[in-house]
Formats: C-alpha cells, sequence, structure tokens
C-alpha cells in the first residue's frame, strides 16, 4: 500500500522505521506537528518523526491543523491506501479522514477500550495494572472508540516507570502496525467493534495531579512517581520549595514509625513516612539543579530528621 505515515514525538519513530523496512509498502510521506521551541535557546527544532523522515529522504508535511486546505490538497495528490498513525497530537476531521482508501489506523498504547485517551501508559501504572499491552483500530470521530484490527499484550514490571513501560511497547507496538498494515492490504484482516463494558479514559496527566500526597499508603505513593516519571515528574514541597522525586522509591512494609512526610536522615538514606509504611527515596530533583541520589541531596541541604515533606 501507499502510506502517508503521521506522528510526531520519539515513541512513534520505531513504527516509522517498521514501516520503512518493510518490502510490501511504500511510505509516500510524513505528517507531523509544525516545529516547536525546545532547549534554553527556545530555537525552533523539528519533531523526532520529521527529522527521521527527512534522514530518509521523504516528502514532511507540517500542518499548523490537518483541516488546513492546502494540507488536504497535498493529501489528496499523494492519493494513499492507508494512514498510519502514531501520537500525531492534532484532531482529524471528517474530510480529511475519507481520504485515504483504507482510513487511519492508529497505533494506541492500551487494550482498548481500556484507557482511551492521551496519556494509557501512565494511567496504567498509577492504576497497578499488572498487564497492559497496544492497539490498533480505525480512527472515527468518537475518542479512541473506533474498530480493533489487532492488539499485543505487555506485562507492567512491579518497578516499571512510564517511561519505561512506553519504550517497550514503542517497539512491540511497530510491529503490530506492521503486520496491520500487511493484513488490511491483502484483505486478511477486518476491524471489530469494541465491547461497550470496560471503557475507562486516561487523560493528560496535569502537574498538580503528579503532587505527592504522603497521607496516602505507600504503595500509592510509589505508583505515583513511576507512573509521572519521566513526565511530567512526581513532585513535593520542601521548606517552600519545590522538589521532584524522579526515581522509583523502594518499599519497607516493615518499617512504621515515621508520620506521613516526616524525613529519617541515615547516612545512605533518605526514609518517608506515610499514610501505610514507610518509603527510601532514589533519587530527586531541586529546584534549578540536576537530579541526584536522595542522599546526596540530604547531606548537601543539611537536612535533619523529624523535617517535613508537603509544607508550603
Amino acid at each position: 500500500m501507499r502510506l502517508v505515515f503521521a506522528g510526531t514525538p520519539e515513541v512513534a519513530v520505531p513504527a516509522l522505521d517498521a514501516l520503512l523496512a518493510s518490502d510490501r509498502h511504500e511510505v509516500v510521506a510524513v505528517v507531523t506537528r509544525p516545529d516547536a521551541p525546545a532547549g534554553r535557546g527556545r530555537k525552533l527544532v523539528a519533531s523526532p518523526v520529521a527529522q527521521r523522515a527527512e534522514e530518509a529522504g521523504i516528502e514532511v508535511l507540517k500542518p499548523a491543523k490537518p483541516s488546513d486546505p492546502d494540507f488536504v490538497a497535498r493529501l489528496t495528490e499523494l492519493a494513499p491506501d492507508c494512514c498510519p498513525v502514531v501520537a500525531y497530537g492534532a484532531l482529524l476531521r471528517p474530510g480529511t479522514l475519507e481520504i485515504p482508501k483504507h482510513g487511519w489506523v492508529n497505533l494506541h498504547f492500551s487494550l482498548l477500550p481500556a484507557w482511551r485517551g492521551a496519556a494509557p501508559v501512565q494511567h496504567a501504572v498509577l492504576a497497578g495494572d499488572e498487564v497492559t499491552g497496544a492497539s490498533t483500530f480505525l480512527i472515527e470521530q468518537g475518542l479512541d472508540s473506533g474498530p480493533v484490527y489487532g492488539v499485543i499484550t505487555e506485562e507492567v514490571r512491579p518497578a516499571d516507570t512510564s517511561g519505561e513501560l512506553l519504550d517497550r511497547l514503542a517497539h512491540s507496538g511497530a510491529r503490530l502496525l506492521a503486520a496491520t498494515m500487511d493484513g488490511i492490504a491483502d484483505g486478511s484482516l477486518h476491524a471489530v467493534p469494541q465491547p461497550a463494558e470496560g471503557v475507562t479514559l486516561a487523560p493528560k496527566i496535569a502537574v498538580e495531579d503528579a503532587r505527592i500526597d504522603w497521607t496516602h499508603p505507600a504503595l500509592r505513593v510509589d505508583r505515583v512517581v513511576r507512573g509521572c516519571a519521566p513526565a511530567p515528574g512526581a513532585w513535593t514541597v520542601f521548606r517552600g520549595e519545590r522538589l521532584k522525586v524522579t526515581g522509583p522509591v523502594k518499599l519497607l512494609p516493615d518499617a512504621a514509625e515515621l508520620a506521613p512526610g516526616e524525613l529519617a536522615v541515615g547516612k545512605n538514606s533518605v526514609r518517608v513516612g506515610t499514610g501505610s509504611h514507610e518509603v527510601e527515596l532514589g533519587e530527586v530533583r531541586p529546584q534549578g539543579k540536576k537530579a541526584m541520589r536522595a542522599a546526596d541531596w540530604a547531606r548537601g541541604a543539611r537536612i535533619e530528621s523529624g523535617e517535613l515533606f508537603g509544607e508550603g
């Protein structure tokens, strides 16, 4: 098939690579979000998908909106059979959806209908799911509600951060998307409507959602830290300033002497009380500084046992 691939962030690059490597399809163009400011200089930088496409010598389209007339006209000229999508980041309107013969097929990082929305992997970790996966489905006007072509499953490991889990899903999902294109091309694959039961939503995680509530049980604190890593990053307040908790915490089920948010500083460890038992901090990032071991932070900031998180 003639394909026009739509995607923007780094997580979409493995899928683009898988389709470029296929001898059954031709990627004739890539659609991605416009260049965005990045880094300290806030210079405009092309998306990871755009950079990969340019390396491969493929035409790159960067419409401000996918409904822009110039983009719609160019997409019509390209006459794609199908438009595979991974984390493109813009809403597709009916007129655009109807251009490719086989529609727009999205790779979504959940087992639909679970975790429809922008942050399925983060919500899977936050909810303590033991198994998640990825699905390919035909895009329609509803939120991730279209009929499903195929799924793969992935175990959520006890220490997984959202970033680590998403990286694995990006690669296994890339193979699923390529196989879906093969099945659509030869007519062996047909989309099946999603069940009406089991729908859960996964909206974008806001910064305020990532604030740690130390009165919650230790297991919940652990999930917030892992689920919000690397973005937006779990955080707390210490001495009136925001402190990011960037590394997973260690659960200490046999220790429950500290009050929620209370610190106990040892030579090589920093323990914190929660609503259940204590946790040991892994890595933290003070405002304006780089991430560091919690023990090094405590030593440098001259933190004393008995001080509290969450004040201010």
